[in-house]
């Protein structure tokens, strides 16, 4: 008995029947397992398989026949699968019109659905598996791309026309999206470079739940109906973050060694990148650390007495622990720290355990560990490996009697000590280090100033010994080393405030910069040796900047606290040459060196500038922008009153970049932001995210009754200048951030304690992985908007030197941008660090070259000659390209075009000539190695022509007064340009000639430039036979003048039976000696009035545009698969 089952979809119940048929009926549940569907489909069409109990049939109204769609064991299977055929299926069907349409679409789709499962199938069994490889003939048949652009997946998926789906096939590929469908016999291809992709995100439409939305600049476009939407979702954000990064923002962007090279990019590749990226990201290590292995298992935490499950992370350098449940306990484990890995007796209470023991005297129980054997061996190897590059030196001196650790040391002065309660080491200890330091100042500015703060209240100094002894009692119960457990405990005690005198030591352990401390030894002194001394911009800035840096706190009032502060920037903008120095980076330094001797502060910025604050400190900050762009999502999220209040919100994201630029520091009184970096290096970026929630949260109320931008900014400058530390042991110290402190009454005080529990509590429910999701997703509108920045301070540039509309300007620079980056996406080398720097100004930021060039000429230019294209293509690139780099400007291509398109006469004139004398044509030129030994052109046509109809033209007044009339115009500060010799002329007439093919008008424009030409060849033979060639026009008047006694009588118009055959007249080796000036040629043409017309007639230059857009992929990929020879080549299309 068939049970039908609601669509859902309005008229398409009655258009199609979707059936269920069963021997029982029960209720439904809403779960959707679209893999048990995928395999009863493909059971479906297996005919040796057993039928079913239950199936879900098509059917179209009126018809007989039933198509099978899926099948399963169960009536609560079937629902499953009818629960997915409902979210992802059955709403799309209501868009048909046609029931015949409905059938094919539903059956195209579930036959894509079990080819790609089959597909996915295979791809787990082989590296490449059949299946891939005719997706891949598929890929290049239908878009015709260069071998070089590699397809990376592809998927079965509908693309949203409008109200319409469209099924098809989703192919990605290194560098584009791209989109197949065949669909009831219209074809629809899709071509979107990931460079112009603006957003990336899921949503929903009218009919489907959860799609993807691609936005580019003009069109939005969905896709849905996946198999595995989360899957392609991550996939597309890889491959658009990678190439985007690439591509736009190569800076700073390192890439991981296995996406070196683009072409050889897979999508196990961007898995692992994507893993790697999160693995970094949530133990904050060093970009470099290579991820080798992620293994679930448990690890027995004494202060729980049981073991937690979680997952280990097995690095180059480290193995991290992180537990199932967020924030209850994770390990970060040096390899340095470690002495051994052993493999432990396997029990049936301790499955294949392993003990990881380390210098302190600890050691970590890990058990369920799966391929025991293979990831022991592994960590063994790196193990001898990391021992080997950085050994360690332990220190016998005794330790005091809460210590039981034992202590290593090096030349860089590390302990993994604390000493005793105030973090005092041992005096054998101080001394040694002073021995060994290379510093003249190693110990941290405020040992002295905080000490002369005795006058603190006794209720301060007590609760900082409360704080004290909380933390030592820790410490003996979760580990005092970076291999400590990291709990929630921990995090609450970081939230009160790090004692002052344990602050220091902790910063380090936290950040694991006193890892590097340890492994580079006399690496800081180095640095100070090869950097001071030395001038260059980086060292003006510090220099100017040095006496900005809390220039409120004593320690930094002497010229000891400024010499170390200088040591620091300096040794660091000499390690890191492509960050330097930026404003900032000295407060924070400043701040570190109050808690931390000379070359732990060092390395504590190296962790923050490197590792924790990744982009922040370049030329552009991209790194603070995208966190910007994330905090205001979040805003939006958690904070939608003060959102809708505050249309702009990069307003207030102007106002709250200095809070994530030097963690508040800047903004806050001293002794209160300390607390806010406390938490930054215990919990990374989270922490200024939740705490400038937890800032706008508290001053909501306000800001949203304000009525500017300006007001806003004064109502939270005076919230943060107001907020206290009550626990500081110390005098609080005078504060220069408050912009508004002269307020009439009282303004109430906030405790950063309190602010920063509410930040927690309210808004510390942001995990690493969803931080790293928003930042990846807001890069692509960071990159995005400076390009946008790009354009249009590139546009405002050209816009008023050219005649060229600014619309179309617009898509010139479109299409000058796709050129380079075509070359980009599949020229080897690679050009692209020469051609994009976007620490340039803005016009010089993308170049193209002179193949890029070439191509671009033959898709926009009016002056089209055929397949003397190519050359003329390569001339006018030598006339732009002044400074002879090989590369142009935008604005260079644009003002020739503009000349060509919209210049008057006489400058396209001046334009064809200057492309036929150097630099433009060369020696060398492949089309100008004719040199004339007898007269290509016969200067024995007589001057004064006939007429069809009886008239006769003489043109010897009209060419002597247009000379003398085009001198006396000539502007006198003008660079005279050189004449032309008669090689450089036959070059000149062949490019005129060109240019007149298939022109409507082409038999009276050659007559036209065949008299012209004869008229300048026998102006040539005058100035050749005289005794001296004249200098400019004038003189060339006057010879004309003085060789004729009468207008009739001129003996350049009427020698007509005379032959030049005197070998002089056109000698190899003095071609020279023949020469043409600019007026004598602009003269000669304009006694012609089809040649004036020729020039004067307007040209469209949107057809071209359009036209361009169309075939500039196609020109590509044309020249791709015909490599040029030596020489440019280029085809017409």
């Amino acid at each position: 008995m068939a049970t039908g089952r609601s669509c859902g979809a309005g008229t398409v119940a009655e258009s199609l029947c979707l059936q269920v048929a069963g021997r029982e009926t029960a209720s439904r549940k809403n779960r959707g397992t679209l893999g048990r569907l995928v395999g009863a489909l493909d059971a479906v069409l297996d005919s040796s398989a057993r039928v079913a109990p239950f199936r879900i049939l098509l059917q179209v109204p009126g018809s007989q026949v039933y198509s099978p769609i899926a099948c399963g064991a169960t009536l609560e299977e079937i629902t499953q699968h009818w629960d997915w055929l409902e979210q992802n299926l059955v709403h799309t069907l209501s868009v048909f019109d046609n029931k015949d349409d409905i059938a094919s679409f539903v059956k195209g789709k579930v036959k894509a659905l079990i080819a790609e499962e089959t597909s996915s199938r295979l791809a787990e069994q082989e590296e490449e598996p059949e299946k891939f490889r005719e997706a891949l003939v598929k890929f290049e048949a239908r878009f015709n791309f260069p071998e070089a652009e590699k397809l990376v997946t592809y998927y079965s998926c509908c693309c949203w026309k409008g109200r319409v789906p469209r099924q098809g096939w989703l192919y990605l590929s290194i560098n584009h999206l791209c989109f197949y469908s065949f669909f009831l016999g219209k074809e629809l291809k899709l071509v979107i470079p990931w460079v112009d992709i603006l957003k990336l995100e899921r949503t929903s439409n009218v009919f489907l739940t959860d799609t993807i939305r691609i936005t580019t600049q003009n069109k939005e476009r969905d896709f849905s109906t996946f198999l595995n939407l989360d899957e392609v979702f991550k996939m597309m954000e890889q491959l658009a973050d990678v190439t985007l990064r690439r591509l736009l923002d190569n800076e700073v962007f390192d890439l991981d060694p296995d996406l070196q090279e683009p072409s050889q990019i897979t999508k196990r590749d961007l898995e692992a990148r994507a893993q790697n990226e999160f693995f970094r990201a949530f133990f904050r290590l060093p970009r470099k650390e290579r991820l080798h292995a992620v293994v679930d298992c448990s690890l027995w935490t004494p202060f729980s007495r049981c073991h937690t499950a979680g997952r280990m992370f097995t690095s180059d350098s480290y193995i991290c622990f992180a537990s199932r449940e967020d924030g209850c306990c994770n390990v970060v484990l040096p390899l340095r720290e470690v002495v051994s890995i052993e493999k432990m007796e396997d029990t049936s209470l301790l499955p294949n355990p392993i003990i990881v023991s380390i210098r302190s005297k600890m050691a970590f129980q890990f058990i369920e560990l799966k391929d025991r054997e293979n990831l022991v061996e592994g960590l063994l190897v790196r193990l001898k490996q990391v021992h080997a590059n950085h050994p360690v030196h332990y220190d016998s001196s005794p330790s005091d009697d809460d210590m039981t650790s034992s202590v290593f040391y090096s030349t860089s002065m590390c302990s993994d000590k604390f000493g005793d309660l105030e973090m005092v080491s041992s005096q054998n200890g101080e001394e040694r280090e002073k021995e060994k330091s290379p510093l003249p100042h190693p110990e941290p500015p405020t040992a002295v100033f905080q000490q002369s703060g005795g006058q603190s209240p006794d209720s301060r100094l007590s609760r900082e010994q409360i704080k004290i002894s909380l933390w030592n009692d820790h410490f003996v119960e979760y580990g005092r080393t970076v291999c400590m457990f990291r709990t929630e405990k921990i995090r609450k005690l970081v939230a009160m405030g790090i004692p002052e005198s344990l602050r220091g030591r902790l910063w380090l352990l936290f950040s694991d910069a006193v890892t590097d401390l340890a492994s580079h030894p006399g690496y800081y002194g180095n640095l100070v040796e090869q950097s001071l001394g030395r001038c260059c911009l980086v060292t003006e800035e510090i220099e100017r900047d040095l006496h900005r840096s809390l220039p409120e706190h004593p320690a930094f009032q002497n010229e000891t606290g400024i010499a170390a502060l200088r040591r620091v920037l300096t040794a660091y903008a000499h390690r890191n040459p492509k960050i330097g120095y930026c404003q900032s980076m000295n407060i924070l330094t400043s701040v570190l060196l109050l808690y931390a001797k000379e070359e732990e502060a060092f390395w504590l910025l190296v962790a923050v500038c490197e590792r924790m604050l990744p982009d922040y400190f370049n030329h552009r900050v991209i790194g603070a922008q995208v966190d910007q762009s994330v905090f205001e999502e979040l805003i939006k999220e958690h904070l939608p009153e003060l959102a809708e209040h505050m249309n702009d919100l990069s307003a207030l994201a102007s106002i709250s970049l200095s809070w994530f630029l030097t963690l508040f520091l800047s903004i806050m009184p001293l002794e209160s932001a300390v607390n806010v970096v406390d938490c930054f290096f215990y919990d990374g970026i989270k922490a200024i995210f939740q705490l400038g929630l937890a800032v706008l949260e508290a001053n909501a109320e306000e800001l949203c009754s304000s009525k500017d931008d300006g007001q806003a900014l004064m109502i939270l400058s005076r919230f943060l200048d107001h907020i206290k530390n009550e626990d500081s042991p110390g005098p609080p110290i005078g504060s220069h951030h408050a912009f508004f402190s002269d307020d009439q009454e009282p303004y109430p005080v906030t405790d950063i304690a309190d602010l920063i529990r509410d930040s927690y509590e309210k808004f510390g429910n942001q995990s690493v992985e969803q931080i790293e999701h928003l930042r990846c997703k807001h890069r692509i509108r960071v990159l995005q908007g400076h390009e946008d920045t790009t354009k249009q301070n590139v546009l405002r540039v050209v816009i008023p030197e050219v005649s060229i509309l600014p619309e179309d300007l617009d898509e010139l620079y479109d299409l000058f941008k796709r050129a380079h980056m075509m070359s980009c996406y599949w020229e080897h080398p690679r050009p692209m660090p020469l051609r994009h720097d976007p620490s340039r100004p803005y016009a010089e930021q993308y170049r193209i070259d002179a193949r890029q060039f070439a191509h671009l000429f033959q898709l926009v230019s009016p002056w089209t000659c055929g397949v003397h294209t190519e050359i003329l293509a390569e001339r006018t690139f030598r006339l732009l390209d002044d400074n002879m780099d090989q590369l142009m400007e935008f604005k260079a291509f644009v003002s020739c075009l503009d000349i060509m398109y919209n210049g008057e006469m006489n400058e396209k004139i001046k334009l064809l000539y200057r492309l036929h004398i150097p630099p433009a044509l060369t020696e060398n030129d492949r089309d100008s190695q004719s040199p004339l030994k007898n007269p290509l052109l016969s200067t024995s046509r007589p001057l004064v022509l006939g007429k069809p109809n009886g008239d006769t033209i003489d043109y010897q007044k009209q060419l002597k007064q247009m000379i003398k009339d085009l001198a006396k115009e000539k502007d006198k500060t003008e660079k005279e340009l050189p004449k032309m010799s008669q090689r450089e002329f036959i070059q000149f007439c062949k490019t005129l000639y060109s240019m007149f093919h298939e022109d409507p008008e082409e038999n009276e424009l050659y007559q036209a430039i065949a008299t012209v030409t004869t008229l300048l060849l026998q102006i040539g033979e005058v100035g050749q036979r005289g005794s001296s060639s004249g200098s400019c026009s004038q003189e060339c008047g006057e010879e004309l003048q003085a060789s004729a006694p009468s207008p009739e009588q001129d003996s350049v118009f009427v020698e007509t039976g005379k032959t030049p055959q005197d070998p002089r007249a056109f000698p190899e080796a003095g071609e020279g000696d023949w020469t043409v000036s600019l007026e004598h040629i602009l003269a000669s043409l304009l006694t012609e009035q089809s040649l004036v017309n020729f020039f004067e007639k307007p040209l469209n230059i949107k057809s071209k545009l359009e036209n361009a857009k169309l075939n500039q992929y196609s020109l590509k990929a044309l020249e791709m698969s015909h490599p040029p020879q030596p020489e440019l080549k280029l085809s017409n299309l």
